[in-house]
Protein backbone atom coordinates (compact mmCIF):
# COMPACT_ATOMS: atom_id res chain seq x y z
CA UNK A 1 0.00 0.00 0.00
CA UNK A 2 3.25 2.57 0.73
CA UNK A 3 4.41 1.60 -2.45
CA UNK A 4 1.18 2.38 -4.36
CA UNK A 5 1.19 5.59 -2.53
CA UNK A 6 4.47 6.58 -3.78
CA UNK A 7 4.02 6.08 -6.90
CA UNK A 8 0.50 7.45 -7.19
CA UNK A 9 2.48 11.16 -5.54
CA UNK A 10 5.28 10.31 -7.89
CA UNK A 11 2.74 10.37 -10.45
CA UNK A 12 0.95 13.62 -9.52
CA UNK A 13 3.99 15.15 -9.57
CA UNK A 14 4.77 14.33 -13.26
CA UNK A 15 1.81 15.07 -14.64
CA UNK A 16 1.01 18.42 -12.62
CA UNK A 17 -2.03 17.43 -10.42
CA UNK A 18 -0.43 18.29 -7.08
CA UNK A 19 -0.44 22.10 -7.74
CA UNK A 20 -3.49 21.48 -10.12
CA UNK A 21 -5.11 20.23 -6.00
CA UNK A 22 -3.23 23.45 -4.59
CA UNK A 23 -5.09 25.45 -6.56
CA UNK A 24 -8.24 23.71 -5.89
CA UNK A 25 -7.30 24.70 -2.34
CA UNK A 26 -6.55 28.09 -2.79
CA UNK A 27 -9.93 28.79 -4.70
CA UNK A 28 -11.58 27.39 -1.55
CA UNK A 29 -9.68 29.74 0.44
CA UNK A 30 -10.42 33.01 -1.79
CA UNK A 31 -14.24 32.04 -2.00
CA UNK A 32 -14.29 31.64 1.46
CA UNK A 33 -12.53 35.42 2.35
CA UNK A 34 -14.97 36.86 0.02
CA UNK A 35 -17.88 34.74 1.98
CA UNK A 36 -16.41 36.21 5.46
CA UNK A 37 -15.97 39.76 4.04
CA UNK A 38 -19.37 39.84 2.58
CA UNK A 39 -21.01 38.55 6.04
CA UNK A 40 -18.37 41.12 8.34
CA UNK A 41 -19.84 44.35 6.14
CA UNK A 42 -23.35 43.39 6.37
CA UNK A 43 -22.47 43.01 10.39
CA UNK A 44 -23.93 39.20 10.36
CA UNK A 45 -21.55 38.18 13.57
CA UNK A 46 -22.24 34.84 14.02
CA UNK A 47 -21.74 33.79 10.54
CA UNK A 48 -18.79 35.93 9.84
CA UNK A 49 -17.34 34.15 12.89
CA UNK A 50 -17.53 31.06 11.68
CA UNK A 51 -15.83 31.93 8.30
CA UNK A 52 -12.79 34.07 10.30
CA UNK A 53 -12.12 30.72 12.37
CA UNK A 54 -11.86 28.53 10.03
CA UNK A 55 -9.19 31.13 7.60
CA UNK A 56 -7.58 32.31 10.68
CA UNK A 57 -6.85 28.04 11.53
CA UNK A 58 -6.21 27.61 7.76
CA UNK A 59 -3.47 30.63 7.46
CA UNK A 60 -2.41 31.26 11.41
CA UNK A 61 0.48 33.96 10.69
CA UNK A 62 -2.71 36.24 8.82
CA UNK A 63 -3.50 38.67 11.07
CA UNK A 64 -6.32 39.94 9.54
CA UNK A 65 -8.72 36.90 9.98
CA UNK A 66 -7.65 36.89 13.81
CA UNK A 67 -8.49 40.29 14.09
CA UNK A 68 -11.83 39.80 12.54
CA UNK A 69 -12.70 36.99 14.15
CA UNK A 70 -12.17 38.76 17.74
CA UNK A 71 -14.49 41.74 16.19
CA UNK A 72 -17.26 39.05 15.44
CA UNK A 73 -16.43 37.52 18.94
CA UNK A 74 -17.02 40.68 20.63
CA UNK A 75 -20.11 41.54 19.07
CA UNK A 76 -22.07 38.53 19.63
CA UNK A 77 -20.67 38.78 23.39
CA UNK A 78 -18.09 36.06 23.94
CA UNK A 79 -15.48 38.55 24.97
CA UNK A 80 -13.06 36.02 26.32
CA UNK A 81 -12.79 34.04 23.38
CA UNK A 82 -12.85 38.22 21.40
CA UNK A 83 -9.74 38.98 23.39
CA UNK A 84 -7.85 35.68 22.39
CA UNK A 85 -8.64 36.24 19.09
CA UNK A 86 -7.19 39.81 19.36
CA UNK A 87 -3.96 38.49 21.47
CA UNK A 88 -3.08 36.40 18.85
CA UNK A 89 -4.08 39.00 15.90
CA UNK A 90 -1.59 41.78 18.08
CA UNK A 91 1.28 38.71 18.12
CA UNK A 92 0.79 38.15 14.68
CA UNK A 93 1.62 41.59 13.56
CA UNK A 94 -1.28 43.75 14.16
CA UNK A 95 -1.03 47.56 15.31
CA UNK A 96 -1.70 48.05 18.66
CA UNK A 97 -3.52 51.70 17.44
CA UNK A 98 -6.03 48.75 15.97
CA UNK A 99 -6.40 46.21 18.13
CA UNK A 100 -5.44 47.46 21.57
CA UNK A 101 -8.64 49.63 20.87
CA UNK A 102 -11.23 46.81 20.64
CA UNK A 103 -9.40 45.17 23.55
CA UNK A 104 -9.57 48.34 25.34
CA UNK A 105 -13.75 48.11 24.36
CA UNK A 106 -13.72 44.29 25.18
CA UNK A 107 -12.35 45.10 28.85
CA UNK A 108 -14.78 47.77 29.81
CA UNK A 109 -17.53 45.42 28.34
CA UNK A 110 -16.33 42.74 31.08
CA UNK A 111 -16.46 45.39 33.55
CA UNK A 112 -12.54 45.61 33.67
CA UNK A 113 -11.86 49.45 33.77
CA UNK A 114 -8.22 49.14 34.60
CA UNK A 115 -7.54 46.69 31.84
CA UNK A 116 -9.46 48.98 29.62
CA UNK A 117 -7.74 51.98 30.39
CA UNK A 118 -3.81 50.08 30.19
CA UNK A 119 -5.08 48.58 26.41
CA UNK A 120 -6.60 52.14 25.41
CA UNK A 121 -3.24 53.87 26.38
CA UNK A 122 -1.31 51.59 24.23
CA UNK A 123 -3.53 52.27 21.38
CA UNK A 124 -3.00 56.16 21.77
CA UNK A 125 0.50 55.87 22.62
CA UNK A 126 0.83 54.38 18.96
CA UNK A 127 -1.42 56.98 17.23
CA UNK A 128 -4.83 55.86 17.46
CA UNK A 129 -7.07 59.20 16.13
CA UNK A 130 -10.43 58.51 16.40
CA UNK A 131 -11.47 60.64 19.13
CA UNK A 132 -15.22 60.65 18.44
CA UNK A 133 -15.34 56.61 18.00
CA UNK A 134 -13.86 57.03 21.64
CA UNK A 135 -16.72 59.65 22.33
CA UNK A 136 -19.93 57.85 21.04
CA UNK A 137 -18.99 53.96 20.96
CA UNK A 138 -21.11 52.18 24.06
CA UNK A 139 -18.85 49.94 24.64
CA UNK A 140 -16.65 52.44 26.54
CA UNK A 141 -19.19 54.01 28.17
CA UNK A 142 -18.10 52.34 31.66
CA UNK A 143 -14.88 54.32 31.38
CA UNK A 144 -15.88 57.55 30.49
CA UNK A 145 -16.07 59.04 33.91
CA UNK A 146 -12.60 58.22 34.89
CA UNK A 147 -10.05 61.17 34.48
CA UNK A 148 -7.46 58.91 32.74
CA UNK A 149 -10.02 58.28 29.66
CA UNK A 150 -10.13 62.53 29.20
CA UNK A 151 -6.47 62.49 28.98
CA UNK A 152 -6.72 60.00 26.42
CA UNK A 153 -9.42 61.78 24.48
CA UNK A 154 -7.13 65.10 24.59
CA UNK A 155 -4.13 62.77 22.85
CA UNK A 156 -6.87 60.85 20.22
CA UNK A 157 -7.55 64.63 19.17
CA UNK A 158 -3.65 65.66 19.00
CA UNK A 159 -2.89 62.51 17.21
CA UNK A 160 -6.15 62.82 14.98
CA UNK A 161 -4.84 66.41 13.54
CA UNK A 162 -1.11 66.94 15.14
CA UNK A 163 -0.01 69.86 13.63
CA UNK A 164 -3.10 72.10 15.26
CA UNK A 165 -1.18 71.41 18.74
CA UNK A 166 2.70 72.51 17.39
CA UNK A 167 3.66 76.05 17.78
CA UNK A 168 6.18 75.56 14.67
CA UNK A 169 3.52 74.52 12.39
CA UNK A 170 1.30 77.47 12.63
CA UNK A 171 3.13 80.17 12.54
CA UNK A 172 2.36 80.92 8.70
CA UNK A 173 -1.12 81.75 9.51
CA UNK A 174 -1.16 85.27 9.24
CA UNK A 175 -1.31 84.77 5.75
CA UNK A 176 -4.13 82.53 5.90
CA UNK A 177 -7.69 84.29 3.98
CA UNK A 178 -9.06 86.35 1.32
CA UNK A 179 -6.86 88.88 -0.20
CA UNK A 180 -6.89 91.57 -2.64
CA UNK A 181 -3.45 91.83 -3.55
CA UNK A 182 -1.28 95.64 -4.50
CA UNK A 183 2.12 96.62 -6.07
CA UNK A 184 3.51 98.36 -2.59
CA UNK A 185 4.83 101.08 -4.25
CA UNK A 186 2.01 102.46 -6.64
CA UNK A 187 -0.49 100.74 -5.14
CA UNK A 188 -2.23 99.31 -8.57
CA UNK A 189 -3.76 95.88 -8.60
CA UNK A 190 -1.59 93.39 -8.77
CA UNK A 191 -4.29 89.92 -8.21
CA UNK A 192 -6.10 88.34 -5.83
CA UNK A 193 -5.12 84.88 -3.70
CA UNK A 194 -7.35 82.48 -1.29
CA UNK A 195 -4.92 81.06 1.33
CA UNK A 196 -6.12 78.12 3.46
CA UNK A 197 -5.38 75.54 5.72
CA UNK A 198 -5.68 71.88 4.32
CA UNK A 199 -4.82 68.52 4.83
CA UNK A 200 -5.03 68.25 8.63
CA UNK A 201 -4.29 71.92 8.90
CA UNK A 202 -0.57 71.29 8.29
CA UNK A 203 -0.36 72.63 4.66
CA UNK A 204 -0.69 76.44 4.35
CA UNK A 205 -2.24 76.47 0.48
CA UNK A 206 -1.44 79.40 -1.56
CA UNK A 207 -4.18 80.03 -5.06
CA UNK A 208 -3.29 83.12 -6.78
CA UNK A 209 -4.71 84.63 -9.51
CA UNK A 210 -3.31 87.50 -11.65
CA UNK A 211 -5.36 90.54 -12.44
CA UNK A 212 -5.43 91.84 -16.00
CA UNK A 213 -5.23 89.28 -19.15
CA UNK A 214 -2.51 87.19 -18.67
CA UNK A 215 -4.82 84.57 -17.46
CA UNK A 216 -1.69 83.64 -15.02
CA UNK A 217 -2.39 81.19 -11.92
CA UNK A 218 -0.52 79.75 -9.59
CA UNK A 219 -0.42 77.66 -6.34
CA UNK A 220 2.08 77.12 -3.07
CA UNK A 221 1.93 74.50 -0.97
CA UNK A 222 3.50 75.63 2.52
CA UNK A 223 4.36 73.34 5.24
CA UNK A 224 6.90 72.99 8.28
CA UNK A 225 9.07 70.36 8.11
CA UNK A 226 9.59 68.71 11.11
CA UNK A 227 12.45 66.60 10.24
CA UNK A 228 14.62 69.56 8.89
CA UNK A 229 13.27 71.96 11.19
CA UNK A 230 12.35 74.23 8.50
CA UNK A 231 9.54 75.56 6.34
CA UNK A 232 9.22 74.98 3.04
CA UNK A 233 7.34 76.14 0.29
CA UNK A 234 6.63 74.20 -3.20
CA UNK A 235 5.18 76.69 -6.20
CA UNK A 236 3.39 75.53 -9.12
CA UNK A 237 2.01 77.74 -11.68
CA UNK A 238 -0.21 77.10 -15.54
CA UNK A 239 3.40 77.82 -17.06
CA UNK A 240 4.92 74.92 -15.69
CA UNK A 241 7.07 76.81 -13.62
CA UNK A 242 8.22 75.17 -9.92
CA UNK A 243 9.96 76.92 -7.23
CA UNK A 244 11.17 75.23 -3.82
CA UNK A 245 11.88 77.60 -1.34
CA UNK A 246 13.47 75.91 2.04
CA UNK A 247 13.73 79.00 5.29
CA UNK A 248 12.18 79.98 8.63
CA UNK A 249 9.84 82.08 10.66
CA UNK A 250 11.74 84.57 13.00
CA UNK A 251 10.58 88.33 14.13
CA UNK A 252 7.22 87.78 12.50
CA UNK A 253 8.79 87.27 8.91
CA UNK A 254 8.40 84.15 7.24
CA UNK A 255 11.78 83.99 5.36
CA UNK A 256 12.57 82.25 2.31
CA UNK A 257 15.83 81.26 0.43
CA UNK A 258 16.00 78.69 -2.44
CA UNK A 259 18.99 77.18 -4.08
CA UNK A 260 20.80 78.35 -7.19
CA UNK A 261 18.66 77.78 -9.82
CA UNK A 262 20.58 77.12 -13.52
CA UNK A 263 19.04 79.94 -16.12
CA UNK A 264 18.75 79.94 -20.24
CA UNK A 265 21.34 82.88 -19.78
CA UNK A 266 23.98 80.41 -18.22
CA UNK A 267 23.55 82.32 -14.92
CA UNK A 268 22.51 80.60 -11.53
CA UNK A 269 19.48 82.61 -9.78
CA UNK A 270 19.30 82.37 -6.22
CA UNK A 271 16.20 83.77 -4.72
CA UNK A 272 15.23 85.61 -1.48
CA UNK A 273 11.11 85.55 -0.82
CA UNK A 274 9.62 87.18 2.75
CA UNK A 275 6.32 87.16 4.17
CA UNK A 276 6.16 90.41 6.90
CA UNK A 277 3.16 90.19 9.08
CA UNK A 278 1.95 93.49 9.31
CA UNK A 279 -0.92 92.82 11.64
CA UNK A 280 -4.57 91.13 11.11
CA UNK A 281 -5.47 92.60 7.75
CA UNK A 282 -1.80 92.89 6.10
CA UNK A 283 0.79 90.81 4.49
CA UNK A 284 3.74 92.26 2.10
CA UNK A 285 5.07 89.54 0.13
CA UNK A 286 8.76 90.62 -1.22
CA UNK A 287 10.86 88.72 -3.35
CA UNK A 288 14.47 89.16 -4.64
CA UNK A 289 16.85 87.88 -6.92
CA UNK A 290 20.72 87.15 -6.68
CA UNK A 291 22.80 85.55 -9.94
CA UNK A 292 26.10 86.18 -7.82
CA UNK A 293 26.03 83.71 -5.08
CA UNK A 294 23.77 86.77 -2.78
CA UNK A 295 26.63 89.48 -2.79
CA UNK A 296 24.33 91.62 -4.35
CA UNK A 297 20.27 91.09 -4.60
CA UNK A 298 17.73 93.12 -7.13
CA UNK A 299 14.11 93.10 -6.49
CA UNK A 300 11.51 91.02 -8.24
CA UNK A 301 8.18 92.05 -6.85
CA UNK A 302 6.79 94.25 -4.07
CA UNK A 303 3.48 93.10 -3.06
CA UNK A 304 0.82 94.01 0.28
CA UNK A 305 -1.83 91.67 0.78
CA UNK A 306 -5.09 93.41 2.13
CA UNK A 307 -8.18 91.30 3.99
CA UNK A 308 -10.86 91.25 2.15
CA UNK A 309 -13.60 92.78 4.10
Amino acid sequence: MTFMRSTFLVACLLLGELPFVSAQSEDSLDNKTVAANSAYQEKDWPKAALLYDQLAHAQPESYRSWYRLGVCLQRTGQHQKALEAFEKAQAKGAPVSIVGYDMAATYASMGQPDKSLEQLTAAVKQGYAQPNQMSTDPDLQSIRSDARFAALLEQARHNQTPCDYTAENRQFDFWVGDWDVVATQDRSKAGMSHIERVIGDCVIWENWTSLGNSGYTGKSYNIYNSNLKRWEQFWVDNTGGMIHFYGGFKDKVMDFYTDEIPQLDGTKLKRHLQFFNLGSDKVRQFSQGSTDGGKTWTVEYDLTYNRKK
